[in-house]
């Protein structure tokens, strides 16, 4: 048989796959959209506020109708092993400012208002309620007062403490509780599950010695735990923390109309970040420790939802800790906020090794987020849901594509899962099957979507205003916004109407667009997707930007970052145009690391090479990592520094502040929901 070479391999898969999965459409996607019918609906001549229109009223019982599987198990999960909370109704920073209240909690009383999505709202007060919870005797949790869960394990000595939240703050609360309800022991270990800063920033919280000393106790994290938990947030962090901005609701008020929840968690809190590196990272496959008496058996879960991960299982206490990998949502493929798309093939096969490995052995399963599932049977189908919902969203989307369907048309070909719309713990609270198949796609065939058109297209705002043109003009464009905001067609509406404002259209484009926003807002199940178009409403009724909130504590994070990461992300700050000199060389030594770095600062790039001294370099750069730090966060400036002799330059000084000078300061609210 004569062999095919590999073109034709692939055209010959591309026939059977094509086949196989259908090449055109099972549903008629290029139709114009039907929104649902309401007779009688309101129409408005000005842009409603803060009120659910009839056609978001009835999508919003729509969907309560619809659901027909349990809430009283999710409650009665969430509710158990209540022990007591934090009396206070607020957790001030040193400076006595709230970095967490019980205002969200307490605003979440009663059945669903039309403004919430009504199963986001059952979700959001469950991810509200806060306290100390006892998982099993000897594992408790607490809950509520970030976005992520802190876990305690009682070891021979001390407390085994798991993921110390988001804050300083919230971490410290949260161990004072423990202390005062569980009895006073000292910490024995730390443990980070991975690699995202809501499960390690408040590490100097539980800290026993002196903020910046060695811990005087083990602290361990999955392999690649070290670089990953600094460089996601580093080189891309500024578009990151704008973004992240929208997608938590830093603009939002807590309230009905506004805040009601993460989906994932309550909320972040606004404290200070801090990161103490571990001092073991436990590599891949399985490795058991005993730690404080208690032994532990991780299994490596890097590249599903973060990229340094791992869970484990605590054999005496027949408990499994799936980490963020199996939660009580339908998580990211790809977060709004921005990151690498994430591996969906693998998180479910990471899924499917721990059901192997220790489902049948589990008989309570816990998390970094959410709460518990008692019972063997239980915790088994529980990780069954998720490693289908996940294999069944990577699968699909293959196959789709594979038939010629484009990323803006699969989530519309994709039937729900037979479990997936009547299990709250799989429904979309905080990931979608809307934006995760987008991630699945950008995986394997990135951003384009192959259509010849999309490949070169015009950037946005001339774009809109072509397309403004097109349709007779900004008032035209406007009244067929609003044409399409009164018929209940809000997608389309915001399309319109964003054209018109990125057009240039103010005042009466703004204000639908916002009132679009809000709408949409109004019906998102996702918590994320919620912040995220009602914050966009807010800046554009309040024409003002609101700047990341999430936290602080940039100066404790910097001393962290290795250098060559450091120069790397100034390296994305260089701003050629500004240089004005010729190219040159200088030399960076930092005395306290033993550490040096040349720069070839040249006419497109700033390159750093990391190690390497440059016998060319015109001038020399000399001072502690630690006061360069201060430089960069503004804690110091250079001529002090150098008037006291902790700065030296020597060479062509000149050219150093030729290099400074050129580097772009990123501002922290630059325009996403306007042009």
């Amino acid at each position: 048989m004569k062999r095919l070479n590999p073109l034709a391999w692939a055209a010959l898969l591309g026939v059977v796959v094509s086949t196989s999965a259908c090449s055109q459409p099972e549903e008629n996607v290029t139709a114009k959209p039907v929104p649902i019918q309401v007779e009688g609906a309101q129409s408005y001549a000005t842009p409603p506020i803060g009120i659910s229109t009839a056609y978001t009223v009835a999508e919003n019982e729509r969907v309560k109708a619809g659901f027909t599987g349990s809430l009283d198990v999710p409650r009665q999960r969430a509710e158990r092993g209540f022990l007591a909370s934090i009396e206070s109704s607020e957790i001030l920073n040193e400076e006595g400012r709230p970095v967490w209240s019980k205002d969200l909690a307490e605003a979440l009383t009663g059945e669903a208002p039309s403004t919430v999505h009504p199963l986001l709202w059952e979700q959001s007060q469950l991810t509200a309620l806060h306290g100390l919870f006892e998982v099993t005797d000897g594992i408790y949790q607490v809950r509520g007062y970030d976005l992520a869960v802190m876990t305690v394990i009682r070891g021979e000595t001390g407390w085994i403490v798991i993921d110390p939240l988001t804050t300083v703050e919230t971490a410290a609360a949260a161990l004072e509780l423990v202390q005062k309800e569980l009895g006073e022991r000292p910490v024995s270990a730390l443990i980070y599950t991975h690699s995202h800063a809501d499960h390690f920033g408040g590490a100097e919280g539980i800290l026993t010695s002196e903020s910046g000393d060695a811990p005087a106790f083990p602290i361990l994290a999955p392999t690649g735990f070290s670089d990953e938990a600094v460089s996601e947030n580093v080189i891309a962090g500024a578009h990151m923390a704008r973004r992240a901005t929208l997608m938590y609701g830093a603009p939002l008020p807590i309230g009905s109309e506004a805040a009601v929840g993460i989906g994932l968690g309550p909320s972040l809190s606004s404290g200070r970040i801090s990161l103490v590196l571990p001092t073991e990272e436990v590599g891949e496959g399985l490795t058991e420790r005993t730690i404080d008496g208690v032994r532990f058996v991780f299994m490596d879960a890097g590249g599903t939802e973060a990229p340094a991960e791992f869970v484990f299982y605590l054999p005496d206490f027949k408990a499994l800790c799936t980490s963020e990998v199996v939660t009580g949502t339908f998580h990211n493929i790809l977060t709004m906020r921005g990151a690498k798309a994430r591996d969906a093939l693998r998180w479910s096969q990471v899924v499917d090794n721990i059901l192997v490995e220790f489902g049948d052995d589990t008989d309570v399963l816990f998390a970094s987020h959410h709460w518990p599932v008692w019972g063997a049977d239980e915790a088994e189908q529980h990780l069954r849901l998720h490693r289908d919902l996940y294999r069944s969203l990577h699968d699909q989307t293959i196959r789709l594509a594979s038939g010629g369907a484009t990323i803006d048309e699969i989530s519309s070909l994709l039937k729900p899962l037979s479990f997936e719309e009547n299990e709250l713990s799989t429904r979309g609270f905080y990931g979608t099957t809307e934006h995760n198949v987008k991630g699945v796609y950008q995986f394997y065939y990135g951003w384009w979507d192959g259509v010849p058109a999309n490949f070169h297209r015009l950037p946005p705002e001339q774009r809109a205003s072509r397309f403004i043109e097109s349709v007779g003009g900004a008032e035209r464009a406007i009244e067929l916004g609003k044409e399409a905001f009164n018929d209940g067609d809000y997608r389309w509406a915001a399309e319109v109407l964003n054209a018109a404002v990125f057009a240039g259209s103010e005042g009466e484009a703004e204000e639908w667009l916002a009132s679009t926003y809000e709408q949409l807002g109004f019906q998102s199940e996702s918590g994320a997707w919620r912040n995220y178009f009602l914050s966009a409403a807010a800046e554009l009724r309040s024409g003002e930007r609101v700047e990341s909130q999430i936290g602080d504590g940039a100066a404790a994070f910097l001393k962290t970052v290795p250098t060559g990461i450091l120069f790397d992300a100034l390296a994305t700050r260089y701003n050629p145009q500004k240089l004005g000199r010729d190219p040159f060389t200088m030399e960076f030594r930092f005395t306290d690391t033993d550490e040096v770095l040349s720069l070839e600062v040249g006419r497109d790039v700033a390159f750093p090479r990391m190690g390497v001294a440059d016998e060319d370099a015109i001038a020399t750069f000399s001072t502690t990592r630690d006061l360069f730090n201060g430089l960069i966060t503004g804690e110091h400036n250079a001529l002090g520094l150098m008037v006291t002799g902790k700065l030296r330059i020597s060479g062509n000084r000149g050219a150093v502040t030729a290099f400074f000078d050129a580097l772009d300061d990123p501002p922290s609210d630059f325009a996403v929901v306007t042009p």
